[in-house]
């Protein structure tokens, strides 16, 4: 796996202030979380730390990742934006997960799990985004979906449509997204949609960290 690769690289901008009196040295916590989100699951993590003499639990692996509270960095300046929304499941039931993406940078900007689609769902999403970053002159770039254009109309920001060319940066993030939430059961299995998003934050900052 392509991704597997990386783990070689640095993994500063995992924050581990949430440590308090956590048995489990350091570099392996950062190592198991870094192992976790790009690709392996909570058992092959386990496994993996286990060779390297570091004796964890599954639960103990989901806990670090969900403690430390991964996000996208804030504060940045895309002259465009890729959004879109797609769907996953958790637990069989149908959620939507809205993203936003600098397709000249390919990074994720802001992303949310919501139970439905809506007009109103899609401001507040672009409202948390404007909050993140700095987006007003940039131009977003979206497919036909119509609550789209009309949130981002009502919003004061431009936007036009485009089904190919730079939105592919979106797109080819929700393969992978989706390639990832149906590779192994246990991620997205028996947990509270929140527990979901959290994860995804945390795919996302995985995402954007340099190499």
């Amino acid at each position: 796996m392509a991704e597997i690769t990386r783990l070689s690289g640095n993994n500063d901008w995992i924050d581990l202030d949430f440590v308090e009196r956590e048995r489990t040295p350091e570099p392996a916590m950062k190592l198991g979380i870094q192992m976790h989100l790009a690709g392996l699951s909570l058992s092959n993590t386990v496994s993996a730390l286990d060779s390297l003499g570091v004796e964890r639990s599954r639960k103990a692996v989901h806990d670090w990742v969900q403690k430390a509270d991964l996000q996208p960095v804030s504060g940045k300046a895309p002259n465009q934006v890729a959004v879109d929304e797609t769907v996953i499941r958790i637990n069989d039931q149908q959620f939507w997960l809205y993203a936003a993406a600098d397709p000249q940078t390919n990074e994720l900007l802001h992303l949310r799990l919501f139970s439905t689609t809506t007009i109103g769902l899609t401001e507040l999403f672009l409202n948390e985004l404007r909050e993140k970053h700095d987006v007003e002159s940039a131009l977003f770039l979206v497919d036909g979906a119509k609550h789209l254009q009309t949130a981002l109309d009502r919003s004061g920001l431009r936007f036009q449509t485009e089904r190919h060319g730079n939105r592919n940066a979106i797109e080819r993030i929700f393969r992978e997204v989706k390639r990832r939430t149906s590779s192994f059961s246990n991620c997205f299995s028996h947990v509270e949609p929140a527990t979901a998003e959290n994860w995804l934050q945390s795919f996302a900052r995985w995402h954007n960290a340099p190499n």
